[in-house]
């Protein structure tokens, strides 16, 4: 068995670094949530995306609570799910980038919703907020998928150790 030291969250030597590499071995699939407002598209990027449920139909997102987007994202219930395909690295990056216009030179298209999705992903679903809980620096939001649809000849952009990943090949940092 392997020696480890165990990370203890309610100790004052907490190592937030330490439990952040942590939780990055765990790999993630990579997702855009993104809308219309204000005649607008306005989108995030979450690698907490998580389906939930069958029946109703659920997914789930985390979103920081120092989210400068999300509070113009979650006035509305319309929502548009990307699931990003392996080839769409750059793409997050600009999502995810501050002050800028994050949708300059992307293709996506709406919804008949507010939703917006991006040309290329992997997968595409027609969302709206059912509950928000807080927990911890984040808000859990489950949200109810109305529509979706798929390209499964696509494979999905996955992230782990802080890097993308295709399911076959790491994808080299910029």
């Amino acid at each position: 068995m392997t020696a480890f030291s165990m990370i203890r969250s309610g100790d004052a030597a907490h190592d937030m670094s330490r439990l952040r590499k942590l939780y990055g071995r765990y790999p993630t699939g990579v997702a855009a949530i993104c809308a219309l407002r204000d005649g607008q598209p306005v989108g995030i990027v979450a690698t907490s995306f998580i389906p939930v449920s069958m029946e109703p139909a659920l997914v789930s997102i985390c979103v920081q609570h120092t989210s400068t987007t999300w509070p113009r994202l979650s006035r509305e219930y319309g929502l548009g799910i990307s699931v990003l395909a392996e080839g769409q690295a750059q793409l997050s990056r600009q999502l995810a980038a501050k002050n800028v216009d994050r949708f300059t030179g992307l293709a996506w298209f709406a919804g008949d919703s507010s939703a917006v999705f991006l040309a290329g992903a992997a997968a595409w679903l027609d969302c709206r907020i059912s509950t928000s809980i807080a927990a911890g620096d984040h808000d859990v939001v489950l949200m109810e998928v109305i529509g979706a649809a798929d390209d499964e000849t696509v494979a999905p952009l996955i992230f782990h150790n802080s890097r993308f990943h295709s399911i076959l090949a790491e994808i080299p940092p910029r």
